[in-house]
């Protein structure tokens, strides 16, 4: 499967996540279908064709941190979206997983 292909899975995901909840970037590979491709998930959200459709600042890394290179603002546009959303954090760039991970596709 091509990358397209791919890369239109990561923002049918994306789209699902509600909001107040993230999703990580693993997350999202493994609901699209390639658990190992974390780092494309990246490439797809960055080059995100609907900005403000598809809500990729709901992606987080694993650990919780915020997108250094979020695309659309930078880290501190990231926070401020999530945070109009009422995602909890657990201090400046990490969101508290705990609280307001989405649940699809984590054991």
């Amino acid at each position: 499967m091509g990358q397209d292909g791919f890369f239109a899975r990561v923002y049918d995901v994306v789209e699902q996540i509600p909001a107040g909840m993230v999703a990580t970037y693993g997350q999202v590979a493994a609901l699209a279908g390639r658990p190992r491709a974390a780092r494309y998930v990246g490439y797809a959200l960055h080059a995100n064709p609907r900005p403000g459709e598809i809500p990729c600042h709901r992606v987080v890394f694993a650990d919780g941190a915020l997108a250094p290179g979020f695309a659309f603002g930078g880290p501190g546009e990231q926070r401020r979206l999530l945070e109009d959303e009422g995602v909890a954090f657990r201090d400046e760039g990490h969101v508290d997983l705990r609280a307001c991970r989405w649940p699809a596709g984590v054991e």
